[in-house]
């Protein structure tokens, strides 16, 4: 099982995000004390302008620059190092895994590639960076530092170079910059939930010993959703509550075990969920918290239709 792009990609993307969140925060806190003649001229797709200087910060770029050059470096090598060194290389060579795992590995990649191409596309805004160049090296920094991995598989005996896993990542850095160029604003974005499953108990070598590893390695237990905001999309007098989302995830059962009884399937969720970002506060240590848990559907009521052709609800799926 590959988690190993997944977990790097999570240790980045906190990394960064802390880093900036609270810059962000800062410019966000400007944009709130536009006066109201301001407010009406812009229109209800943010200006780029809104959020971010569009004036060249060479110290900030600097810096930028190079923290993400020592987490790049940092983070390929300590992974050779940790991981891949301890099993048996081999010339370059492709591995076709897209019947593993009912594509619950390639809803990681989707999910990794996505958010690293925000927290890159964040910290070059932040450091004065023009809006189109920042999408672009955002999506395409993520995008590479993806490829490195796949390379990286590429050589190793046990797995190999997967096309599926490129194609996942290549999906997860275009959501991001499709929606930036065409709305400065992500209005659909992808999150994360997990609840403990069954079946690590099982194959605990592979889907984990405790939670921790857990919640990177049971693909039982997590599922990824595509999170849409409402308002986004309605007229900027709309009273419609501008933080509720409505959400359709996937998940899968009986992955990673053989044990007679436990059939594999897919599942497919309904459910609504919070945009927290959007949820108005004046505290910069708030929208930095918020920011950071944002990656995480909140729990709701969902309704769940699977493979083995059953509805099932929930009153509060995790």
């Amino acid at each position: 099982m590959k988690v190993r792009g997944f977990i790097v990609a999570c240790v980045l993307m906190l990394f960064q995000q802390s880093s900036f969140s609270q810059e962000v925060s800062d410019t966000t806190g400007t944009s709130q004390m536009l006066g109201s003649k301001s407010r009406k001229s812009l229109r209800k797709t943010p200006e780029p302008n809104i959020l971010f200087p569009d004036t060249l910060h060479k110290g900030r770029l600097i810096g930028v620059l190079s923290t993400q050059g020592a987490i790049y470096v940092g983070s390929l090598t300590g992974l050779y190092f940790l991981w891949y060194k301890d099993y048996a290389q081999s010339n370059f060579h492709f591995f076709n895994d897209n019947s593993e795992w009912l594509q619950m590995d390639k809803m990681g990649h989707f999910l990794s590639s996505y958010y690293l191409s925000r927290v890159v596309y964040n910290s070059y805004r932040w450091a004065g960076v023009k809006e189109g160049k920042s999408i672009i090296f955002g999506s395409l920094l993520a995008y590479a530092f993806m490829l490195n991995i796949e390379i990286l598989d590429g050589f190793s005996a046990g797995w190999g170079f997967s096309v599926g896993d490129l194609a996942a990542n290549t999906a997860g850095c275009l959501l991001f910059m499709g929606q930036q160029f065409g709305w400065h604003e992500q209005r659909f974005m992808l999150k994360y939930s997990y609840h403990p499953s069954k079946y690590p108990k099982y194959n605990p070598e592979l889907l984990g010993n405790n939670i921790v590893q857990n919640m990177v390695k049971d693909y039982n237990g997590m599922s990824v959703w595509l999170s849409g905001n409402i308002y986004s999309f309605l007229p900027r007098e709309s009273k419609f509550p501008k933080w509720l989302n409505v959400a359709v995830g996937y998940g899968a059962e009986g992955l990673g075990v053989n044990v007679p009884g436990f059939d594999k399937y897919r599942k497919f969720f309904l459910s609504v969920d919070v945009d927290l970002t959007r949820i108005p506060t004046r505290s910069k240590v708030l929208k930095g918290i918020f920011t950071l848990l944002n990656i995480v559907k909140i729990p709701f009521p969902a309704l769940e239709y699977n493979t083995k052709g059953q509805f099932k609800f929930h009153p509060l799926y995790f």
